[in-house]
């Protein structure tokens, strides 16, 4: 088959190749099971930590256990942090001249990074599994229904894969693979730990409460939090999508314009 037709086949080529590309991710996954046990070493860490050291002395308003306010947080932080797999792995594949080489072949241009992001939202997936056993294993509940839980999930991981653009954007951007490591960190610490994802920004200092409000991270936060704990979400639900689209929409065409032009 042709370059031309396959760059050409519309909607239905450029899926099939996506999942072809994902499913390649995927199957080097065992290969590598260092990355997938640090990934989950990291937000059981925080959940212990949290919990058990600082969870005594946090009081928030309304909550009378800290561990539901604080394990939505967690749940929304590994996500995110989640989401650095993918601009690691596009920097490592641009080390390696892969992508260099899937440029040459007739596939779908978008289907490269559409692949890896739905490979690394599978492996977060996976991540995400774990978190929920530890979290009941800490004391954790669905206070909500069932129905609710998953909307927050759902809502969780639609966020997560927006950002994964944000890192594909960075990984295509950098020089190396220990750059694309440090600048898909360096981030996301002030964007996770400035929002109410550990404590309620009323405690933060007066000049930094409007920008805690305003983090899109606390937009995240606040609806997935209400929605595991059976409470009113408000508008932030909608929020959050809003800004998930957005920010999907922005870096999937600033990455898809950096791939097709070939240049760092």
């Amino acid at each position: 088959m042709s370059t031309e037709i396959r760059a050409d086949g519309g909607p239905v080529w450029m899926l099939r190749d996506s999942w072809t590309e994902a499913l390649r991710h995927l199957r080097a996954m065992p290969r590598s099971p260092e990355l997938v046990m640090f990934a989950i070493i990291q937000p059981i860490m925080f959940v212990l930590l949290f919990v058990y050291v600082f969870g005594g002395s946090l009081m928030i308003p309304g909550y009378d256990d800290y561990t539901q306010f604080l394990v939505p947080g967690i749940f929304a932080q590994t996500v995110l942090f989640g989401s650095a797999f993918t601009g690691v792995g596009v920097a490592e594949d641009m080390s390696k001249g892969i992508i260099d080489r899937l440029r040459s072949l007739p596939i779908s241009p978008a289907s490269v990074l559409v692949g890896r992001t739905i490979s690394d939202l599978v492996r977060n997936a996976l991540t995400f599994a774990v978190m929920i056993v530890v979290a009941f294993l800490v004391g954790f509940r669905f206070d909500g229904s069932l129905f609710e839980a998953f909307l927050a999930t759902v809502l969780l991981f639609v966020f997560s894969y927006a950002f994964s653009w944000v890192q594909a954007y960075m990984g295509l951007s950098v020089s190396s693979v220990e750059a694309a490591n440090s600048a898909g960190f360096i981030w996301m610490f002030p964007l996770t730990f400035v929002s109410s994802a550990f404590v309620d920004p009323s405690n933060m200092p007066s000049w930094l409460q409007p920008v805690a409000d305003a983090n899109p991270f606390t937009i995240l936060t606040n609806a997935s939090r209400a929605l595991y704990n059976g409470r009113d979400p408000g508008a932030d639900p909608w929020i959050a999508l809003a800004w998930a689209a957005g920010i999907t929409a922005v870096f999937a065409y600033l990455s898809a314009r950096k791939f097709a032009r070939g240049a760092r």
